[in-house]
């Protein structure tokens, strides 16, 4: 299983995951709390986006070469969609219609695209 995890292959998407994780909060965390003056929200916000591109750069670096750039930027948008959605509704308490779900769909529809040219 260890060698799994570290492929080239599984180790970009986990640090994508991760990556995403940190970025979201990067950037939309600090709507939980308007009363946060904007320099605050802006240290905390580039605080968080460090660690961030300290995930994404060696996702890239790992991945690139298994995956093309191309591909790459499409598995980090598909993560980021659904992180960004479960962010949203657990933390920021909105709401998920069929219209979010279907525009969602019909991008990663797209993404998929991707993948099938070579």
């Amino acid at each position: 299983m260890f060698s799994f995890a570290v492929s080239a292959r599984v180790a970009p998407i986990l640090l994508l995951v991760a990556s995403n994780l940190f970025m979201t909060f990067a950037w939309y965390g600090h709507l939980k709390f308007p009363r946060l003056n904007m320099t605050a929200a802006i240290l905390i916000s580039w605080s968080i986006a460090l660690v961030e591109y300290c995930l994404a750069v060696p996702a890239n670096r790992i991945g690139y070469g298994v995956y093309s750039a191309s591909q790459l930027k499409t598995i980090q948008e598909v993560i980021t969609l659904l992180i960004f959605s479960g962010f949203s509704v657990f933390v920021l308490g909105e709401m998920l219609t069929w219209r979010h779900l279907l525009g969602f769909t019909l991008i990663a529809a797209g993404a998929s695209l991707v993948f099938l040219a070579k």
